[in-house]
């Protein structure tokens, strides 16, 4: 194996390793849910479209045969999956949940009868799926800047997770090398935003420190 092939082996790698440690954030959510029997302080949402995302890269890379975005999403999508069946176990408000999970898996849906039965030609489903995952991943990233804006106006970062933020930066930065190796702008282009996100928060916890009191709960993006 050449230099450029244990280059991409250790990027992939990177890709495999920094991406499930950024889904396993989501345990200390089940813990706490486990722990309290309830959802309080809970958000559902970003468990339940992190879900569809790792299910739509799944069939990206399964139609582009790349193991590394399959073995990321696989393993991804069942995390997710775990926790809103937790989340949903534990949630007094079963029926807007599972109304939430409904609508959504009916567009994903929808958009997987669209690919399969609508747009024959391979290249062409690579090509609209890869731009709906782009479009798709872009905005998960850019949903959080609320919270930036809140921090910003409260002058605290309590509602911000650290490890969260290194680990979404991480992830990013070598997703983002790795669209760029394979010269996929569809995985690339994505994970700028999360980078520029990231860099934001960094300098958010720079501007205003948290306090010595760190029991805060981890957020998800």
């Amino acid at each position: 194996m050449g230099p450029g092939g244990v280059a991409d082996t250790l990027l992939s790698g990177a890709c495999v390793l920094f991406t499930l440690g950024m889904f396993s954030t989501g345990l200390s959510d089940l813990r706490h849910m486990q722990m309290t029997r309830s959802v309080d302080s809970v958000q559902f949402l970003p468990f339940l479209t992190t879900d569809i995302n790792n299910l739509s890269w799944l069939s990206y890379g399964v139609l582009k045969g790349d193991g590394t975005l399959i073995v990321v999403n696989a393993v991804g999508a069942v995390l997710q999956t775990l926790y809103i069946l937790v989340y949903l176990h534990y949630s007094p408000q079963k029926r807007a949940v599972l109304l939430q999970t409904a609508t959504l898996l009916g567009v994903l849906l929808m958009g997987y009868g669209y690919f399969w039965l609508l747009v024959p030609d391979q290249e062409a489903q690579l090509q609209q799926l890869g731009l709906f995952c782009s479009v798709f991943t872009i905005s998960m990233y850019l949903s959080p800047l609320a919270d930036l804006a809140k921090v910003i106006h409260t002058k605290s970062t309590q509602c911000l997770s650290f490890s969260l933020t290194i680990a979404t930066l991480l992830t990013s930065s070598s997703w983002s090398l790795y669209g760029f190796r394979l010269k996929d702008p569809y995985i690339m282009v994505p994970n700028l935003p999360g980078i520029l996100t990231s860099f934001i928060r960094l300098w958010l916890f720079w501007k205003y420190p948290q306090k010595q009191d760190r029991n805060y709960r981890l957020l998800q993006t």
